[in-house]
């Protein structure tokens, strides 16, 4: 059984495509099994990636609000300090 493929036109600058038809040749495959590997790829990951941000993202709601805590309870006199310094750094290293 054959998949139903439907034609896409890519157009990419000489240097990519000759690479691309180099590693096909290396691979012994053609150009468009690289794309279709590569779409794939991509378009698998982003599930990937989303639970990758995710975790990062409660990992780092997580240290904030720790550190919060041990800050307001042992440290109160020192939490102002932070807060400014970190306001400095943010726009020092960010522009924000």
């Amino acid at each position: 059984m054959t998949i139903p493929y439907k034609h896409c036109t890519v157009r990419l600058d000489r240097g990519k495509y000759d690479r691309l038809v180099a590693l096909a040749a290396e691979r012994g495959c053609t150009p468009s099994d690289l794309l279709r590997a590569a779409v794939d790829a991509f378009l698998g990951s982003g599930q990937l990636l989303s639970s990758s941000h995710r975790r990062i993202a409660r990992i780092s709601e997580f240290q904030q609000l720790a550190l919060d805590i041990i800050i307001r309870e042992q440290f109160p006199e020192y939490r102002d300090r932070i807060i400014a310094e970190t306001d400095k750094r943010l726009e020092q290293y960010h522009g924000a």
